[in-house]
């Protein structure tokens, strides 16, 4: 368990984790946060790009399943019905709780999955503590609002540290 704040990898979009570099990374499961990561809080229904990102890791065998702080879990549900993805919700991250959870559902262990998300504090802080490749992205619609402008600059620091391991 590592309580590091350090992302494994740093990519500004979701879809620039393409199913060819994820099993090059030996990742057979994808667990994934919805709001900022996948799509704005704002936008109710997944957009075709997303689906087809998705279906192209199903093809290439890798599992997705989105993994949830929401407290109401109806918009996380009807966004994974439409997508026809699993969930699960109150995870409660930074808790690897939710991540272990995920992964007994579908059987997998901790040296094949990684976890996607766009915060430190919870999702790449979970990931680390679950003994996950921890993915971050830069969150979809940008920061928007003044505490998401201080959290986005608060991040900076640590994103700087992995992109200096990544080599960029």
């Amino acid at each position: 368990m590592s309580l590091s704040l350090i992302p494994g990898r740093l990519y500004s979009h979701y879809s620039d984790l393409t199913p060819e570099l994820l099993s090059d990374m030996g990742v057979t499961l994808l667990l994934s946060d919805l709001d900022f990561t996948l799509a704005p809080k704002r936008v109710r229904r997944p957009d075709d790009s997303l689906r087809a990102w998705i279906d192209a890791l199903h093809r290439h065998g890798i599992t997705f399943m989105i993994v949830s702080n929401n407290r109401s879990g109806k918009r996380v549900r009807e966004f994974c019905a439409e997508l026809g993805v699993p969930y699960q919700g109150h995870a409660n991250k930074p808790s690897r709780r939710g991540i272990r959870a995920a992964m007994s559902r579908v059987g997998a262990s901790p040296e094949h999955t990684a976890m996607l998300g766009d915060k430190l504090l919870t999702d790449v802080l979970a990931a680390n503590r679950a003994g996950v490749l921890s993915l971050m992205v830069e969150p979809c619609g940008g920061a928007v609002t003044p505490w998401q402008k201080v959290l986005h600059a608060l991040q900076a620091p640590f994103k700087a540290v992995c992109r200096r391991r990544m080599g960029k």
